[in-house]
């Protein structure tokens, strides 16, 4: 039986079309992907992301712990609220799962991790937790919900339905959260727009959707959310990466830190194996074709594969991130493989959309 989130009665009253994802119930769209889309791009969208799961550490030993697990340093984390997004590598450098770190206090830190890989990831912290006798706690919080409220009026819809929270949150910071009562408010998210990422008690979750569709923010499902994202130029774990693929290759070397002493899990392993690989950008140049994830692509330096594509809605066009050999640079034109054709593609450094800005030629 597919797990369901406390929205999930919402989603069906709005004649959504439901999926599987990942083993969860979800919602794909709402009729129209496309108007979704620029919804978030244009004015205010949200997304039901209770599905993701939120691990609040708890201890004496929690930061020492995060500094173990984390290829991120949490160092870095001194101002309550703060955000860092980091990847969990296995002891060869691949990667278990991408997430972002709250910093709560010194004994409470917030991870909130993706869906697909909730089960496996709780079960690795628990048993490094063990392996070095780490002084805390790890409290898994399915009783709360998470919407996603994005888009450029994103924040002033928010304060429209939760007015006692604009004081504490007007001034927040891109990868900051503030905390307020059983209501946590973060400005972060998964499009590359601005907006609010709402984590709450399940039993909120319904009153607080009714509410944000009151005042004109519209119901965005997977589709648009997958398509906002790749727009963003972010990663989708399973796709654009996974275990078997370093943070390096994948280009997330930003999001490790190699160079400090401090040890993690899978540092040896990426010092051992410098990056060979790179992620970028393809805009198809050709026509009659989509550029999808596994597709061979072509190049001087190579062969390469699409890892996650689409078509853009903000572009018209074709996109895609693709991990291709060292050497091939923006600008150069490359073959890939759809349906049995050759399609010329240009290289591109992502994102290609960001704050409703198209980026690139």
């Amino acid at each position: 039986m597919l797990k369901t989130t406390p929205l999930n009665a919402a989603h069906r009253v709005l004649g959504a079309r439901m999926v599987d994802f990942g083993g969860w119930d979800m919602p794909v769209n709402y009729g129209s992907q496309i108007e979704e889309h620029h919804a978030v791009r244009r004015d205010a969208g949200m997304f039901d992301v209770s599905h993701m799961l939120a691990i609040d550490v708890h201890g004496a030993g929690a930061r020492d712990f995060l500094r173990r697990a984390l290829a991120n340093n949490t160092d870095k984390l001194r101002q309550p609220g703060r955000a860092l997004y980091s990847c969990m590598l296995n002891e060869a450098g691949g990667v278990i799962d991408d997430l972002i770190v709250y910093f709560v206090t010194d004994a409470y830190f917030r991870l909130v991790v993706n869906a697909g890989t909730a089960d496996k990831d709780l079960a690795w912290l628990e048993s490094l937790k063990e392996h070095i006798h780490a002084a805390c706690e790890l409290r898994p919080r399915r009783d709360l919900a998470m919407i996603a409220v994005q888009g450029p009026n994103a924040r002033e819809r928010v304060w429209q339905v939760l007015p006692e929270t604009r004081a504490a949150s007007e001034s927040l910071r891109s990868f900051h959260g503030v905390q307020l009562g059983e209501l946590m408010l973060a400005r972060t998210g998964y499009t590359g727009e601005d907006g609010l990422e709402l984590m709450l008690p399940a039993i909120r979750a319904q009153a607080l959707w009714q509410q944000l569709i009151g005042c004109g923010v519209k119901p965005c499902g997977l589709g648009a959310r997958d398509t906002l994202r790749l727009e963003a130029g972010m990663n989708l774990w399973g796709q654009d990466m996974d275990e078997s693929v370093s943070p390096l290759d994948a280009g997330l070397a930003w999001t490790v830190d190699l160079a400090g002493a401090r040890d993690f899990v899978g540092k040896p392993a990426l010092l051992a194996h410098p990056q060979s690989r790179q992620l970028v950008g393809l805009v198809l140049a050709d026509k009659g074709g989509v550029l999808r994830g596994h597709q061979n692509v072509a190049t001087p330096h190579g062969e390469g594969e699409v890892t996650s594509g689409t078509f853009s809605p903000s572009l018209n066009r074709s996109i895609a991130l693709a991990r291709v050999p060292l050497g091939v640079e923006v600008g150069a034109l490359v073959q890939v493989s759809v349906r049995d054709r050759q399609l010329a593609a240009k290289v591109v450094k992502p994102p290609f959309v960001r704050n409703g800005k198209i980026l690139i030629n």
